[in-house]
């Protein structure tokens, strides 16, 4: 896409396109690690970009903030051209370019329709009613979404055809009936420990839950947990042994308890 946008005079709006998107999935990825959940692989495709890793045990809560902080980067971003222009106006025709393509990311990130971050939200907000009735309402709501594109392509052809409207109509009936790419957290710890490896000791209370500790998990640190409980020391809990409860599901688990468990 790169080589052709060159040969075609593009080349400036397929570099603000790869860095806006790179920008909007960097954002999911710090939010994500707020909460200390690992989103670490990046797929960059011809019609936008897609990031996965491990979001198991993540509430409603934290899964909403984690779709909107990629749509509220982008559009904080094109607000942060528009202050520029009115600052240096000699900046427009430098920057005109960026600012629209990051507005247009805010704004079509937010229809709720997958694999967009507001058919996300739309999922989530929707489970009450049931895992598999949500999945279904937002397949409808994907698929009206994608023939309105299309409907938008079939009127630009009887002027310019919109040959990206065909794409974004594809893209969104491949992420309505695909599926997500997630991983669990798992760490192959053997060649860390053999060039050496820091540890991160953190004290946390034992009533605290598997989840509540997963925000310090951090991949080039060991983790060392230092269990109190109503304010007297408890015990350790080693890494391996956090990492056995994740893998079993126990996100609401107190760590007190995991350590408990024969």
């Amino acid at each position: 896409m790169g080589i052709a946008s060159a040969f075609t005079g593009d080349l400036l709006l397929f570099v603000a396109a790869v860095l806006a998107a790179l920008e909007h999935e960097c954002a999911h990825l710090i939010a994500a690690r707020r909460y200390g959940y690992v989103l670490d692989r990046l797929v960059l495709m011809p019609y936008g970009a897609v990031l996965s890793g491990d979001l198991a045990g993540m509430t409603k809560r934290e899964e909403i903030v984690v779709s909107v902080a990629g749509p509220l980067c982008n559009g904080g971003t094109a607000l942060f051209f528009v202050a520029l222009w009115w600052l240096f106006p000699e900046t427009y025709p430098y920057t005109e370019t960026a600012a629209s393509i990051s507005f247009s990311l805010f704004l079509v990130n937010l229809l709720p329709a997958f694999p967009l971050d507001g058919g996300r939200i739309l999922l989530v907000l929707l489970r009450p009613i049931g895992a598999a009735r949500a999945r279904l309402v937002c397949r409808i709501v994907t698929f009206f979404t994608a023939a309105a594109v299309l409907g938008y392509f079939v009127y630009t052809c009887f002027s310019e055809p919109s040959c990206s409207a065909i794409v974004f109509s594809a893209l969104l009936v491949a992420g309505g009936f695909g599926g997500g790419a997630y991983r669990p957290v798992t760490f192959s710890r053997t060649k860390d420990f053999s060039r050496g490896l820091e540890e991160r000791r953190v004290a946390i209370s034992s009533d605290r839950t598997v989840r509540d500790a997963l925000r310090f998990l951090r991949e080039d640190r060991y983790l060392t947990l230092l269990l109190f409980e109503k304010g007297e020391f408890l015990c350790e809990m080693s890494e391996e042994e956090y990492l056995a409860a994740l893998e079993n599901g126990d996100y609401s688990l107190p760590l007190g308890d995991c350590i408990r468990a024969p």
